[in-house]
């Protein structure tokens, strides 16, 4: 008999079912030559301090740094695993065959290794690795199963990082309780937790030491739109009314007019990582919360596999695109255009070079019905972004006016969109700060080189603003990039390799920050606790708690997974690193104790309160545009303007002349008497 092994009963029964094998036994289904059985995720894990020596189940300083001279793997201690594992290792050790089915990544690799190693296999195991559990992936996978030991590197790279964890999690956590902690209370230590509990510690750092600072800036409001002295911001006041007085005493004068004509290229496909970015700021679902849905869309076939952390498609996808797209029934507007011509095939899309193991999150092709509201919310974001990919690019024109008073120069830009391109797909979904009027994108009036006239200058007040609290969003990045934070998507590319933590777990180790009380959510931000404050500043080794030191550690990691990086050699490292901390917290001979913060009321508190809320307030009549009679007034970053204004409305109150902080009273007076 040949048996598989999948990573979840959900999983095996799908694999089953196209294998043709359809008998129900206990633990594995059989039939057609093949008996499918599954894992529970993980069923071993690497042994407990104490069973390697009963001294180290007393936690001592004396005992430290505990380093076993062999690692070894036993079975968690669950009887429904206990159970589970009998029925793989009587299957295993009958086998002729395995065909290992878990997860196509470093993870699921060693799952059922572990596994596969504790119940003594011994025939000969193959690889199924597939992107998407759709008939068709599956029935590819079983005609192009590989052979195991393609994928030692990738094993030998899980076991290097579940053994770095183990030495560095036990022997700093109990090091730091015991040094550190009160009323017997454990102060975790890991090797991604840590550094990133660090950046919230460090970031709220910045916060509470920041100390504001005024600058002023000189505008000027011409023909109804707001021009920003190219000299820039003035840090006295003086020096600012200076120039203010210059330009009080002439007109304003147009002195070029430049048009420059662009493309704007739709949003990358996503990753893991962006996708949990993308849902935190759109619906505020955490990272946890995301990788379970899109978890679920995979296993229910709708969407590719999740755990990556790439943006690009293999060059072999291409053919199968216009398949895909005809399996988008709820897009069948959008599809219908892109099917009657054939479809670009982008290097910013389809690049071999850029793909590993996986490709970018994309649909399959099967119809996503039965799907929850939560559910539906990710699946039309993968979908979108799927369908953009082989639209048009966006054209725009971006027009540059400079203007001069007396010998002060001033400049606006303003951008217009000519062809919206991909922007259809999003439909009314525009950035935030496209739809808010401001300087940057407005569409200018026609102005004329050599023109003249009267404007209204005025010297603006601003003060420096403190660096903002992480939300999900933001640490995810900052975790993605080893904290620093960069928007350009080429940059993050080449950063990506020191990352701290693996697309797949780090939801988890936010997760673990909350439930150790390290840290606590307001709204979207995160901020640290006491207690986690108090732990990063106790912690005085570097490699501890830097996020670029760690993720020098998880580029080890991957180039052990290319074959480029010896695991014995990270190890190694690892040791000595482990060693140098014990010697240096030993060597602390100050008292410090670190405060242990009782953890808020749970949920259902939240709830609670959140029935007792009392009604909103009706919303005030939104006011309509004085000058086309068609849109409403919306609060832009420096002005009031229109919402039609991308149709053609120039109607703009500049925060500089009116103020930004009038009610709708006060707005409603002004735009009566608006002429």
């Amino acid at each position: 008999m040949k048996v598989c092994i999948a990573e979840k009963p959900s999983v095996a029964r799908e694999i089953a079912e196209v294998l043709g094998a359809t008998q129900r036994k206990e633990g594995y289904i059989e039939g057609n030559g093949y008996q499918v059985t599954w894992t529970f995720g993980h069923l071993c894990t690497l042994k407990e301090p104490h069973d390697y020596t009963p001294n180290w189940k007393q936690w001592s300083l004396s005992s430290l740094p505990m380093v076993p001279p062999r690692f070894g793997i036993k079975l968690i201690s669950n009887p429904t695993y206990e159970q589970q594992f009998k029925v793989i290792e009587h299957l295993m050790q009958q086998a002729e065959m395995i065909i290992n089915c878990g997860d196509a990544g470093q993870e699921g690799e060693l799952i059922q290794r572990w596994v596969m190693q504790k119940a003594g296999a011994k025939c000969p195991v193959y690889r199924l690795w597939i992107s998407s559990l759709t008939e068709e992936a599956i029935r590819e996978g079983f005609r192009q199963l590989k052979e195991q030991s393609e994928f030692n590197r990738l094993y030998e790279a899980g076991l290097s990082r579940a053994i770095g964890d183990w030495l560095l999690g036990m022997n700093a956590t109990r090091l730091y309780t015991l040094r550190y902690g009160q009323n017997r209370q454990v102060l975790s230590i890991g090797r991604v937790q840590t550094p990133t509990l660090a950046l919230i510690v460090n970031r709220q750092t910045e916060i509470d030491n920041f100390k504001p600072e005024p600058y002023w800036e000189l505008k000027t409001v011409y023909r109804n739109v707001t021009f920003s002295a190219t000299k820039g911001k003035f840090t006295k006041k003086e020096e600012g009314e200076a120039f203010l007085d210059t330009v009080k005493q002439a007109d304003f004068t147009v002195t070029d007019i430049s048009e420059k004509k662009g493309k704007e290229y739709a949003p990358r496909l996503f990753d893991l990582t962006s996708l949990q970015v993308e849902c935190n700021k759109k619906f505020a679902f955490t990272a946890e919360d995301t990788l379970k849905l899109i978890q679920s869309l995979y296993e229910k076939k709708v969407t590719t596999y999740p755990r990556v952390d790439t943006t690009f498609l293999s060059e072999d996808i291409y053919p199968k695109v216009p398949a895909t797209l005809k399996g988008l029934v709820n897009y069948t507007e959008l599809v219908q255009p892109l099917l009657e011509k054939k479809l670009p095939k982008s290097k910013r899309v389809f690049d071999n070079t850029k793909v590993t193991d996986h490709h970018a999150i994309i649909p399959t092709g099967v119809p996503a019905r039965g799907l929850t509201d939560n559910e539906m919310k990710v699946y039309d974001l993968v979908a979108r972004r799927f369908l953009a990919a082989f639209y048009p690019d966006c054209e725009i024109s971006t027009t540059t006016v400079l203007g001069k008073v007396d010998k002060v120069e001033f400049k606006v830009t303003g951008k217009q969109i000519l062809k919206p391109g991909w922007r259809v797909v999003f439909g009314a979904e525009v950035k935030e700060e496209e739809a808010n009027p401001q300087e940057e994108n407005a569409v200018l009036p026609e102005f004329t080189k050599g023109e003249s006239g009267p404007h209204q200058p005025v010297l603006k007040e601003t003060w420096t603003t403190p660096p903002k609290p992480y939300t999900e969003a933001t640490l995810l990045r900052a975790m993605e990039t080893a904290g620093k934070l960069v928007d350009n998507d080429e940059l993050r590319d080449a950063l990506k390799e020191n990352g701290i933590g693996r697309p797949s777990t780090r939801a988890a180790i936010i997760e673990t920050l909350f439930k150790r009380n390290y840290i606590r959510k307001e709204r979207k931000s995160l901020y640290p606790t006491a207690t986690g404050k108090e732990l990063i500043g106790t912690i005085h080794e570097e490699l501890l708690k830097s996020a670029e030191l760690t993720g020098l550690w998880e580029k080890k990691l991957r180039q052990i997974e290319r074959g480029t990086y010896e695991a014995r050699t990270f190890l190694e490292e690892l040791k000595q690193m482990v060693n140098q901390i014990v010697l240096n917290v030993l060597s602390d001979s100050t008292a410090r104790r670190i405060t242990i913060e009782s953890k808020p009321a749970e949920k259902p508190t939240e709830k609670k309160e959140k029935k007792e809320r009392k009604p909103r307030k009706p919303r005030a009549p939104k006011l309509v545009c004085p000058l086309c009679k068609k849109g409403t007034i919306l609060r832009g970053k420096t002005a009031y303007g229109c919402s039609e204004y991308k149709n053609g409305c120039q109607f703009r109150l500049d925060y500089a002349a009116y103020g930004a902080d009038l009610t709708d009273e006060q707005l409603g007076q002004v735009l009566q008497n608006y002429k």
